[in-house]
């Protein structure tokens, strides 16, 4: 097993949702030697960043969990932007691992790299049957190719690169821009909202037909260190907290948490994205013992009160 605390450690995306809660999680299990590079001062899309960055961290460890992604609606904006920059990211920081000879190589992927109408639970064989869902695909598909390069760089060179595949995340902390955030802290953002202004409907994009399985943030930062501490295989990981739920059944989850008691409005001129989303996570508690441990209704509270709690006060117009 790996000693991460002797490590030096470079961790892109640092900075972010999940990326906070791995450095401190780290930082609580005895790493001293810890490099967040930020993005307005490593722009990590160009080469000449990433050696600057590898000249000043000396990392010995690279975690990479930088990103440019959002919503359905954001990738639906964004698709030559979101191929390009987490395509470059990974090209030149896998590539300068190489040349550096550093120890290990972790890369955080995405669930959206995953066929588009791949049978629950997703197993990690089937990355490859299929193509994924349209609006997440150029996104998707550049984080599969650093699978593919890692694997690449294994085989001829040597480098110790890990691929692991987070479902998707929730927690305190999240991106509650509606503009760019994820289902859960969109829906929390506007119950709570709503509430204030005493509306008495929230809009919705979809049927809420779809199913999606959310991982707690805090658990995604255990099951990063244990794959960074006891796996070394070529093999993709899912990380993910094995369960199910229809986002119909989660907007009423989360109008009960936070007291809405409102109607919502679907609007299904809006696409729902991936039918269904699920993970085996069978393989990431053989290799590296990772098993997700937050309730469900408690994270929501908790990422309830986190938004409540940072939450600027709302004026109704």
């Amino acid at each position: 097993m790996t000693d991460l605390s002797k490590k030096r450690i470079a961790i892109t995306g640092g900075a972010g949702f999940l990326g906070k809660v791995l450095v401190r999680r780290l930082r609580e299990g005895g790493c001293e030697h810890i490099f967040v590079p930020h993005i307005e001062e490593y722009d990590l899309t160009t080469r000449e960043a990433v050696e600057r960055l590898f000249h000043d961290a000396r990392p010995e460890m690279i975690f990479h969990l930088a990103a440019e992604v959002g919503g359905i609606g954001a990738n639906r904006a964004n698709p030559g932007r979101y191929f390009y920059a987490n395509m470059a990211m990974g090209l030149h920081l896998i590539e300068a691992s190489r040349i550096r000879g550093i120890d290990k190589f972790i890369q955080v992927g995405t669930i959206c790299a995953y066929p588009k109408f791949t049978e629950p639970p997703f197993r990690e064989e089937n990355l490859w049957k299929g193509y994924p869902e349209e609006t997440n695909a150029p996104y998707g598909i550049a984080k599969k190719a650093l699978l593919v390069m890692l694997q690449a760089y294994r085989q001829q060179y040597d480098l110790n690169g890990i691929y692991l595949l987070p479902v998707n995340l929730y927690g305190p902390g999240d991106n509650f821009d509606l503009q760019t955030s994820h289902v859960i802290p969109a829906l929390i953002r506007k119950c709570v909202e709503a509430r204030r202004r005493g509306d008495k409907e929230i809009e919705v994009w979809g049927t809420g037909q779809a199913t999606r399985e959310f991982l707690y943030v805090e658990d995604c930062a255990e099951g990063l260190i244990l794959a960074a501490e006891r796996y070394d295989g070529p093999e993709p990981a899912n990380l993910g907290a094995g369960f199910e739920i229809s986002i119909a059944d989660l907007a009423a989850k989360i109008i009960k948490l936070t007291g809405f008691e409102g109607t919502i409005r679907w609007d299904q001129s809006r696409p729902d994205g991936q039918p269904r989303r699920s993970l085996d996570t069978s393989r990431a508690r053989e290799l590296f013992g990772f098993v997700a441990k937050t309730d469900f209704d408690t994270g929501l509270r908790n990422a309830i009160e986190w938004y409540r709690e940072h939450a600027q006060p709302v004026r109704s117009g």
